[in-house]
């Protein structure tokens, strides 16, 4: 496997796993994952980040990371990430020979404030705001999938209107559930009902909103979970209460939608 940072515009980079075809098999490219994690806009969980990639990584795919900009290095910070997440994509499909990926199978997946991120830009994408950083379809996503997401910024989160005003001026416009259209990509969403920091509503407001304009999901609501379980096994948990076997099952699920969307 090769792994390597790819510079996007400073300090926001993508960080790639990449593993080389197998000359015993057929399969000379592999779909991709952009891991978008969370952080409260302050930072990424590196490790986390990575432990996820690498769990991707091993059920086939092309995984990266993106480290996107923070919000103490723009005033206000939104919507940059959403253009480090449509730069990220660009250099996937700008390489998918060289990273031996498939450039019809790319998908982004988002953690609490990385769901935000992944959320707006499945239904920004193709504004000229984003479009200023490639050219049309090029930065379409072919699938997204959410875990405990932020989806609009008055819905439990963020607590303060001091940490909102690092992140925005104007938070109607980053509602991510108003944003939703028919050309958003199919969408997997998970979460669990008791999340203590990014209320259950955020999740289910997205998917009414889905719903409504057509476009293809799944979702699963866990019965209990704390916030930031990433993979919900011992791998990740931050706590004991964060290793939860069962919630632990929605990485299988998502593959196998991937997989059944993909097919």
């Amino acid at each position: 496997m090769q792994v390597m940072t790819i510079p996007l515009t400073k300090p926001a980079y993508l960080k790639a796993y990449i593993r080389e075809p197998d000359t015993n098999t057929p399969q000379t490219s592999f779909p991709a994952v952009i891991i978008v994690p969370g952080g409260g806009y302050t930072h990424i969980p590196e490790a986390q980040a990575e432990t996820l990639a690498l769990a991707f990584a091993a059920r086939g795919f092309q995984s990266f990371y993106l480290r996107y900009h923070f919000s103490n290095e723009v005033t206000p910070l939104l919507p940059q990430p959403i253009l480090d997440l449509a730069a990220a994509i660009r250099q996937l499909r700008l390489h998918a020979a060289d990273w031996s990926l498939d450039p019809q199978k790319i998908a982004a997946a988002g953690f609490s404030v990385g769901g935000h991120i992944v959320s707006l830009y499945n239904g920004n994408w193709q504004t000229a705001a984003v479009q200023q950083v490639g050219l049309g379809t090029e930065l379409k996503l072919n699938a997204a999938i959410l875990g405990y997401p932020v989806i609009r910024l008055d819905a439990g989160w963020p607590a303060s209107a001091e940490k909102l005003a690092t992140l925005t001026t104007e938070p109607a416009q980053l509602a991510a559930d108003r944003l939703v259209n028919t050309n958003c990509a199919p969408t997997f969403v998970w979460t669990t009902a008791d999340d203590p920091l990014v209320p259950v509503q955020n999740s289910l407001i997205y998917l009414n909103a889905l719903a409504q304009q057509g476009v293809p999901f799944e979702s699963h609501i866990f019965r209990h979970g704390p916030h930031g379980l990433a993979l919900a096994n011992q791998q990740t948990a931050w706590k004991a209460d964060a290793d939860q076997p069962h919630v632990a099952h929605w990485f299988d699920l998502a593959i196998e939608w991937l997989r059944d969307t993909w097919q």
